[in-house]
Order: structure tokens, then sequence, then C-alpha cells
């Protein structure tokens, strides 16, 4: 009995989980945990067991996507190279991933209201991790003023890609406003660019 249990809750959780995502891409952060329920034929209070908030919900949906940017962040480590280049390259995919992904910059932000008190925001705290070594390289190397944390840099990607996604062409937008960011943060490479750009 408590074997066939399980197995309805796996098969339960599937099913809501394969709608949640169809119901993510098309309405992003605003998907109705209702509407989810009565399009996987189950009630409120299933779909609430599985996935007791919204952003919980929408940390699920990301998941793949998560592990993703946590693989390229161990890549760009195990690579070595440039530390400033692979923390900005790293950086560009996070940007990229949540304009383009519908929901995944709401799983990313740190808004305590919309957290699950009981894990707290899981999709940042394994961005934190993964890209932890690649802000402690470049901080050693003095391409990250002090103090600067992941922390910092997950909620600089999500407002710029909240901030571009409503833009007629938002992946476009957000490129620039992240191009923007980096040569304002970094004075001294902008200056180099442009003197490049006169020598050319």
């Amino acid at each position: 009995m408590a074997e066939t249990q399980r197995a309805d809750a796996r098969r339960n959780h599937a099913r809501i989980l394969a709608v949640a995502e169809d119901e993510v891409a098309t309405r992003g952060a605003a998907a109705s945990l209702e509407r989810i329920a009565r399009t996987a034929g189950v009630g409120s209070a299933t779909v609430r067991r599985h996935f007791p908030t919204r952003r919980a919900l929408l940390e699920e949906v990301s998941r793949q996507r998560i592990e993703a940017l946590c693989a390229r962040a161990r890549d760009l480590v195990e690579r070595g190279g440039d530390s400033r280049e692979a923390l900005l390259d790293w950086l560009g995919d996070v940007v990229t991933y949540c304009v383009t992904a519908a929901g995944l910059a709401t799983a990313l932000s740190y808004d305590a209201a919309g957290a699950d008190p009981a894990h707290g925001n899981a999709c940042s705290a394994a961005l934190e991790e993964a890209a932890e070594p690649l802000l402690e390289r470049a901080a050693r190397d003095g391409a990250v003023a002090e103090g600067v944390t992941v922390e910092d840099l997950i909620t600089l990607s999500v407002g710029i890609a909240l901030a571009a996604e409503h833009h007629r062409d938002p992946a476009a937008r957000a490129g620039e406003l992240f191009r923007l960011t980096v040569a304002g943060l970094s004075p001294e490479h902008r200056r180099r660019g442009s003197q490049r750009l006169l020598e050319a």
C-alpha cells in the first residue's frame, strides 16, 4: 500500500512538473498554481504538497538550467586562463539564461518574502557555491573589487534581465546593459578599449 502511494506521488509530481514547465514557459513567473492543478487533473492541495510556494515551483522548473550554469562555472575554473574573462563569460551566461528562460530570473531573485522558509533560495545557493572559486580567482588577480560577492553578481544579473524583459528585443537589450555595467565597473578596461579603437 505504501509503495503504491509513493508511486502515485511520483506520477503526480512528474505530471504536475510537466504542466508547470509549459505554464511557466507561457506565462513566466506569473504562472498560476491553480491553473496548473486544473490542467494536471489534481487538486490545488496536491500541487501545494509538491510545491509549497511559487518559488519552489520555479526552482524545480529551472533546475536543469541551474545545473548547466553550475557546470559552466566549474568548467571555467578548471580551464584556467584569464580570471576576469572567465568570470565575465559566466555572468554573461547567467544574464542570457535569465532573459531567455521564463521564470528563471524570479527563481534567482533574493526576495525573502517569496522564498521557501525551510529551504531558502536553493537555485541561488547552488550558483553561489559553483561560482565562488571563479570569483575568488578573479579577486586574487585584482580583477574584482574587494568585498564583491557572488550574491552581488547574481543580483546584478537578475536586475539586468528583469529590466530588459519587456523590451522589444530582451536578449539584445540585456546584453547592452551587461556590457555597460562591466564598462562602468571597470573604467580602466573601458579606457583601454577606447584607446585600441582610436588606434585601429
